[in-house]
């Protein structure tokens, strides 16, 4: 069991050899972004880290089955500018996290600033804990 598996069990990584999507092809080259997902009792939060990504390179889709993020890079390289040493590449970074009908979709929060991107996603009412009188 995946740590991920093990701390929020009903989100999972896709199956190794999923192929992308045909609107990926446009992207070039893609990478996952780093991200952490935590759980309380009411919600969801994944924090996404998105280096060079603007609002209007953003893109966030949420459905039954998964909340998909692709992100593509606002900055471009100057035309006589060489790089002596770079930290990241210039590719567009998508992650697909796939989930069993745990997340409320209607009342999901985002915000993007600096470079990180962080989501609440509430909880759907039939998986949060009840408290059951017994009579």
């Amino acid at each position: 069991m995946s740590f991920i598996t093990s701390l929020v069990p009903s989100f999972n990584r896709p199956a190794a050899g999923v192929s992308a999507p045909a609107d990926d092809r446009d992207l070039g080259l893609i990478v996952k972004p780093a991200f952490e997902l935590s759980e309380t009792s009411e919600c969801f939060a994944l924090t996404v880290n998105l280096p060079g990504v603007t609002r209007d390179g953003l893109e966030f889709q949420a459905d039954a089955e998964t909340l998909t993020l692709t992100g593509r890079r606002a900055w471009k390289k100057p035309d006589a500018w060489t790089a002596l040493h770079r930290e990241t590449d210039d590719a567009a970074f998508r992650l697909a996290l796939s989930h069993d009908n745990a997340v409320n979709l209607d009342k999901i929060q985002a915000d993007l600033r600096d470079g990180i991107l962080r989501v609440v996603l509430p909880k759907a009412e039939s998986i949060k804990p009840r408290k059951i009188t017994v009579g």
